[in-house]
């Protein structure tokens, strides 16, 4: 009977530990950037930034969030150049997103600039970040 305890708690942990270090990784950078941006942070404003749509000043092409990541981030996104498949961005279907501060970090800079052709605010991220963390 322990063993079936032990073997049951160690699985459930198992499955839980990267939806709680999802949660706090999270929390913390956007706790950070709370702090760094003085202003409140939204998840409807994150939703709002993810679907800002602005114009590549090389190709004239449209881009946003959506363009790579899908509309539903439960699904498989493309990357627009290579083609390759972007696994889905909701931490609801994919517990290795948003576990890691310095991937999260990487990630902001390219895509931001992909994106917006800028780097992205301590604001934006905030917002994003409370927008992502729901999904």
């Amino acid at each position: 009977m322990k063993n079936q305890v032990f073997i049951l708690i160690t699985g459930f942990s198992f499955f839980l530990f990267p939806v709680l270090l999802h949660a706090a990784v999270v929390d913390d950078l956007i706790e950070q950037y709370q702090q760094q941006s003085g202003e409140t942070l939204s998840a409807k404003s994150g939703e709002m930034i993810w679907k800002k749509k602005s114009r590549e000043a090389k190709s004239g092409q449209v881009r946003s969030c959506t363009t790579c990541h899908g509309k539903d981030l439960r699904q498989v996104g493309m990357h627009q150049r290579t083609k390759k498949k972007i696994k889905a961005m909701a931490p609801s279907v994919n517990a290795k997103r948003l576990t890691k501060v310095k991937f999260i970090e990487k990630w902001f800079k390219r895509n931001c600039k992909w994106a917006w052709g800028r780097e992205c605010t301590p604001t934006e991220k905030g917002n994003i970040l409370m927008f992502l963390k729901n999904q």
